[in-house]
């Protein structure tokens, strides 16, 4: 019922970004928005957006869990910059293939470039690379719909065993013992994965992992998805579309995407009380992230492990990544303002507003001197 409540105050502050959003580009798209620059100016200079010569059209792709603060920045953006951009979100796995390739301007990705990627883009940027710029935070929440049971408590090991079909009923002992106070039904587990290759998916079982080992070591990680059983849907919010939807199912996604109808889990961690997945929680985790990145890169170590009260450890960054050097000329203006915006005050800001965690602001700061350099 917490997340709920706290999902209803949101939900149409959603649909207005979506519906803006969609509105935005239509506009943008028209004859009218793209000679009207001085209103384009005028508009950015109110919104205190740097446009510089952005202008016509970017195509992006990749992770779905920074779709909703996508569609936010754009309903900002383009309108004050007249850009039209297309942001596909077909998973961190598609949006890095179509970065490689070259289809995209650049991508979205819950999980770093891997070195073989890197060479890949080297393809694609001129004398340069791709690199990862940390830019949306926020807790992996583990959504779940069983009649009667409104608060649920699962710790790593628990959680592992659910979605590797070792724990198949909601009564089972294991998630008795941890919520003592619950009448928990008989009902079968619905166990929901994501179909397509996902940054989410990395990430959700890097902490089985990592906090789960002796359940989940067996499996090597990545962004496809490893373990038996189960059912599957693309995207996130064809997982949250499905846990919703499901009597007894359960899925990971983004947060953004627990919306009204779904309680979510809280995990204990071994604190001193059970963690609720909240942007203020994610941060505190997300706080104790390293940069392993070098040069311009700034992919991040994130610590699945903490124990730290008020520390939601299922924590994903999505990071933008683009050529440091090489970009296409004819985007190379509207990329560099876009991602100017997506990293400056204002546009991390938004992130907070829409169920998202902003980038730490040291870590933040040097992405902002990095996108000034790209070329």
């Amino acid at each position: 019922m917490k997340l709920q409540r706290k999902n209803r105050l949101r939900a149409l502050s959603l649909g207005a970004v979506a519906v803006s959003s969609a509105l935005a580009l239509t506009a943008c798209g028209s004859d009218d928005t793209g000679g009207d620059t001085g209103s384009g100016d005028s508009t950015a200079a109110e919104s205190n957006i740097k446009c510089d010569d952005a202008k016509g059209q970017l195509l992006a792709d990749g992770s779905s869990a920074q779709k909703n603060a996508m569609d936010a920045w754009i309903k900002q953006f383009s309108p004050a910059c007249g850009v039209e951009i297309n942001y596909k979100a077909g998973g961190s796995g598609a949006g890095v293939t179509a970065f490689t390739q070259g289809q995209v301007a650049f991508a979205g990705s819950d999980s770093a470039l891997k070195p073989e990627e890197v060479t890949a883009s080297k393809k694609q940027c001129e004398g340069g690379q791709g690199i990862n710029l940390p830019m949306v935070g926020g807790p992996i929440a583990v959504g779940y719909k069983l009649s009667g049971v409104d608060n649920l408590v699962l710790d790593a090991d628990t959680l592992a065993k659910i979605f590797d079909s070792q724990i198949t009923t909601w009564n089972d002992p294991a998630i008795a013992k941890l919520n003592p106070d619950a009448k928990l039904p008989a009902t079968k587990i619905q166990a929901f994965h994501r179909s397509d290759e996902s940054g989410t998916t990395d990430n959700f079982t890097k902490y089985l992992k990592a906090a789960a080992p002796d359940v989940w070591g067996k499996y090597e990680g990545g962004k496809a998805w490893e373990a038996k059983g189960g059912q599957s849907a693309p995207q996130s919010s064809g997982v949250s579309a499905q846990v919703k939807q499901t009597e007894g199912a359960i899925g990971y996604m983004e947060l953004s995407y627990a919306k009204e109808g779904m309680n979510t889990v809280d995990l204990d961690t071994g604190a001193a009380a059970p963690v609720e997945a909240t942007i203020d929680n994610a941060t505190k985790a997300i706080a104790e992230a390293k940069v392993v990145g070098t040069g311009n890169d700034y992919a991040l170590k994130l610590n699945y492990e903490t124990k730290a009260d008020g520390a939601y450890p299922m924590v994903l960054v999505t990071y933008e990544i683009v050529c440091d050097k090489g970009n296409k000329a004819d985007t190379l203006p509207a990329t560099k303002a876009f991602l100017r915006y997506m990293a400056s005050e204002d546009g991390q800001k938004i992130l907070a507003e829409n169920d998202y965690a902003p980038i730490p602001p040291e870590i933040i700061a040097k992405v902002r001197t990095t996108v000034e350099g790209l070329s």
